[in-house]
C-alpha cells in the first residue's frame, strides 16, 4: 500500500457517485507498502479501502484478484470483499487507471508475530490453499524464478550503491537457485505476499489476510518459504536470526489442515532461498526506482542479505525446525 495518485475530497465524492455507499464522511491516504495507491474511506454505510492500481499490476489481472476475494468470502475465509459499483462491476476507472473498493477488515497487523500466532497463520494458509484448489480461474506468477534474472539485469549496474557486494551475491544465489529449482510440486492459488502487515488480528484472534495483489498459481510450498522469510526471522538487519520455534509452529498449524509431502520438504531450502532473492530483487528495484513525490514507505533491501545467507547454509528441511 502507498499513495502515488493523490486524491482530493471532491474526486473521492465523484468516485462514490457510482456506488451505493452513501456520503463520504472522511478519508485518509495509507503510506505503508510500495505497490498501489490506497485510501481508507468512511461513508454513511461503513469503512472501506479504495485501491488504485499502479506499477506492477496489469489491468488484465484485476478480474482474477476480484474473483479470488469474492470467492474466498463466499467460502467463509476472512478477507476483504470487493464492492460492486452501480453497473455491477467490481473494477472501475479513474482517469487512465483502474481501481477497486473493498470492505474494511476489523483488526490490525502486528510488527512481529509470536510462535502461537505463527501457528494460527499456518493453519489459515492451509485452509486458504484447501479452499482455492477448487477455483477454476488462474494467474501465472509474474515474479516467479523465471523473472528474477530479468529484474537483476535492470538493477545490476546500480545495486552496488546499496551494498558493494550485492551484484556478486545476487549472481551467485541466482545461479544455484535456477539450477536447483523444483519442477513438479503440489500447486494452486497462493497469497504470495504474507508479511506481517498483511495479516490482521483483533483481540489476539485472527481477523483476516489482506492485499491479494500478488496472488497467483504457484507451489504451495513456495508460500511456506515466503512465510519463513517474512515471519520467522527476528532482530535487526545486521544480526537477523531464524526463529526455529516460529517456523515449527507455522508448520504445525499448516500440517493440521494439509500435510506437506516429502518432495516439498526436500525443496523447502531452495524455495526459501528463492523467496529471499525474490523480495531482495524487488526491494532493490523499488529502492532504485522510487517515484518522485509519492507518499510511500520504501522497504530496506539489505534485510534480505542475512536471510539469503541462512538459506544458502541450510542443509535440509530439518534445519528449519531444529
Amino acid at each position: 500500500m502507498a499513495v502515488y495518485t493523490k486524491l482530493e475530497k471532491e474526486e473521492i465524492n465523484n468516485i462514490l457517485l457510482n456506488y451505493k455507499l452513501g456520503q463520504l464522511k472522511r478519508f485518509e491516504g495509507i503510506k505503508e507498502g510500495i505497490e498501489n495507491t490506497n485510501y481508507s474511506i468512511e461513508t454513511e454505510k461503513g469503512k472501506y479501502i479504495l485501491t488504485i492500481y499502479e506499477r506492477r499490476v496489469q489491468n488484465s489481472d484485476l478480474p482474477f484478484f476480484s474473483s479470488l476475494m469474492v470467492e474466498l468470502s463466499k467460502n467463509g475465509f476472512i478477507s476483504p470483499k470487493p464492492v460492486a459499483n452501480k453497473n455491477n462491476n467490481y473494477i472501475s476507472d479513474f482517469n487512465d487507471k483502474k481501481f477497486m473498493i473493498v470492505s474494511f477488515l476489523d483488526g490490525k497487523s502486528k510488527s512481529s508475530l509470536s510462535p502461537s500466532e505463527c501457528k494460527i497463520v499456518g493453519n489459515q494458509i492451509a485452509k486458504m490453499h484447501q479452499i482455492t484448489k477448487n477455483f477454476k480461474f488462474t494467474r501465472k506468477n509474474d515474479l516467479s524464478v523465471r523473472s528474477w534474472r530479468s529484474i537483476f539485469s535492470q538493477v545490476k549496474d546500480k545495486c552496488n550503491k546499496i551494498h558493494p557486494e550485492l551484484p556478486s551475491l545476487i549472481e551467485a544465489n541466482l545461479l544455484s537457485i535456477e539450477k536447483e529449482w523444483p519442477k513438479n510440486l503440489p500447486s494452486g492459488i497462493i497469497h504470495a505476499d504474507l508479511f506481517s502487515d498483511n495479516i490482521f488480528f483483533k483481540n489476539n484472534k485472527f481477523s483476516g489476510f489482506i492485499d491479494f495483489y500478488f496472488s497467483c498459481n504457484d507451489f504451495y510450498a513456495f508460500e511456506i518459504a515466503i512465510c519463513f522469510n517474512a515471519l520467522c526471522f527476528d532482530g535487526m538487519k545486521q544480526n537477523l536470526s531464524f526463529n526455529v520455534t516460529k517456523a515449527k509452529k507455522l508448520m504445525e498449524g499448516y500440517n493440521e489442515v494439509r500435510k506437506i509431502s516429502k518432495d516439498e520438504k526436500i525443496a523447502i531450502k531452495v524455495l526459501s532461498q528463492g523467496a529471499a532473492l525474490r523480495f531482495l530483487l524487488t526491494r532493490v528495484f523499488d529502492y532504485i526506482n522510487t517515484v518522485d513525490n509519492a507518499v510511500v514507505k520504501i522497504k530496506d533491501p539489505e534485510e534480505y542479505l542475512k536471510r539469503l545467507e541462512f538459506h544458502k547454509n541450510a542443509k535440509s528441511f530439518e534445519d528449519y525446525l531444529i
